[in-house]
C-alpha cells in the first residue's frame, strides 16, 4: 500500500513541476509540500520526504533544476518543454483562425494545447474568446470527413461522396442530383482557413485531374474497399499552381507589373522566392510562370487593378479584357 502512496506522490509531484514551474517560476521545497497536500488531499509527505521523491524523479530522467536564492534557500523547477512558447503559438494561431472549427471546439483544442506547458506560460497563450465567431456549423462532419480520408490515403483506397453548394435561400443542395463522386485521395491540405481534398476523379479521367475539393461541401463519405497504388505526387507544385483551389489547365503566363515595394511583395507572397522575375521596360518588372488559367487566376490578376498587364497568353489577354468591359458596363447601368 505505501508504494501505491509513494508511486501517487510521485506521479502528482511530477504533475506540479510541469504545471508550475518554468524557467521564470520555482517553487521551494515549503511551497511543494503545500501543493502536493492539495493535489492528494490528506498527503502527509514532508519536506524530506518530497526531497526523496525529486531525487527518484530525477533518477528516471525527469529534468528538475535546483538554483539557491537568498539566504541559501533552494528552489526548484522543470524547464525542460516538449514544445517551446513559440512553436505552441504556431500552433494554436491556425486553430483560431480557421473558419470551419466551432468556437466550443476551439476552446476544447486551445486548453488541450496549453496543458503542454506550464500554468504561467500557457496563461500568455492566444484565447479564443478573441477571435470572431466561426462560421460554420458542420464542424462534426468535416471532424469525421479528415479521419475518413486520412485513413483511405494511407491505406490506398478510394473514396465515394456526394458534393454540393448553397444556393440564394442558403440552403445546402447536392451537385449532379446526388450522384456519388468516385476519388482517388491524394491529400488533405489546409488552405485559406478551410480544408481541402486533393484527388483524382475516377469517372472523369480524361478531364483535368487532379481536382480540389471543399470538406465542408462534401456528404456520405464513405471509404471504399477497392484498393489503389500510391504513386510520388508533386503536391507542392500543384497546390502554388492552383490559385485558390481553382481548377484549370497549366499554362505559361507573362505579366507586367508596375515596380512597387508592395506588388513585388504580393506577387512573390504567390509565386514564391524563386519566381521568375525580371526587371522589365521603365518603372515595370514581368514575372513569367506555369499557373492554372482559371477563375482563381484572373480574379488575382483583377485584384492589382491598373498595377497589372496580361502579356501572354492570348486567351488570358482576352479574357481579362472582357471582364473589366462587363465591369464597366456594369456601372453604366
Amino acid at each position: 500500500m505505501s508504494e501505491v502512496k509513494t508511486g501517487l506522490r510521485l506521479l502528482a509531484l511530477k504533475a506540479i513541476f510541469q504545471r508550475e514551474t518554468d524557467e521564470n517560476h520555482e517553487l521551494t521545497l515549503k511551497e511543494l509540500v503545500e501543493k502536493l497536500k492539495i493535489d492528494i488531499p490528506g498527503c502527509t509527505a514532508d519536506i524530506k520526504a518530497v526531497k526523496r521523491y525529486i531525487v527518484t524523479l530525477q533518477s528516471s530522467g525527469f529534468d528538475i533544476i535546483e538554483n539557491i536564492g537568498k539566504h541559501g534557500v533552494k528552489y526548484y523547477s522543470h524547464q525542460d518543454r516538449l514544445f517551446e512558447s513559440y512553436q505552441l503559438r504556431l500552433l494554436i494561431d491556425p486553430i483560431l483562425s480557421a473558419r470551419f472549427i466551432t468556437e466550443k471546439e476551439k476552446k476544447n483544442i486551445v486548453n488541450n494545447v496549453k496543458t503542454l506547458t506550464s500554468k504561467t506560460i500557457g496563461k500568455s497563450l492566444p484565447d479564443p474568446i478573441i477571435y470572431q465567431q466561426s462560421i460554420n456549423h458542420d464542424y462534426q462532419l468535416i471532424r469525421n470527413h479528415i479521419d475518413q480520408i486520412h485513413e483511405a490515403i494511407s491505406r490506398g483506397k478510394f473514396i465515394n461522396f456526394q458534393y454540393g453548394d448553397y444556393d440564394i435561400q442558403k440552403i445546402f443542395q447536392l451537385r449532379h442530383q446526388g450522384k456519388s463522386y468516385h476519388v482517388k485521395p491524394i491529400a488533405l491540405i489546409w488552405e485559406k482557413d478551410f480544408y481541402y481534398l486533393i484527388g483524382e476523379d475516377m469517372n472523369h479521367r480524361e478531364e483535368n485531374n487532379p481536382r480540389n475539393y471543399r470538406l465542408d461541401r462534401m456528404r456520405n463519405v464513405v471509404v471504399s474497399v477497392d484498393s489503389f497504388s500510391k504513386e510520388p505526387k508533386d503536391i507542392s507544385t500543384y497546390i502554388q499552381n492552383s490559385f485558390h483551389m481553382f481548377g484549370g489547365q497549366d499554362e505559361w503566363i507573362k505579366l507586367q507589373f508596375i515596380l512597387d515595394q508592395n506588388v513585388l511583395n504580393g506577387v512573390i507572397d504567390k509565386f514564391g522566392i524563386d519566381a521568375d522575375i525580371k526587371k522589365g521596360v521603365g518603372d515595370t518588372f514581368v514575372l513569367k510562370a506555369k499557373a492554372k488559367l482559371s477563375k482563381g487566376l484572373k480574379g488575382w490578376i483583377l485584384g492589382w487593378g491598373n498595377q497589372v498587364k496580361v502579356l501572354s497568353p492570348k486567351s488570358l489577354v482576352d479574357e481579362i479584357q472582357e471582364e473589366v468591359l462587363n465591369m464597366m458596363e456594369i456601372y453604366r447601368k
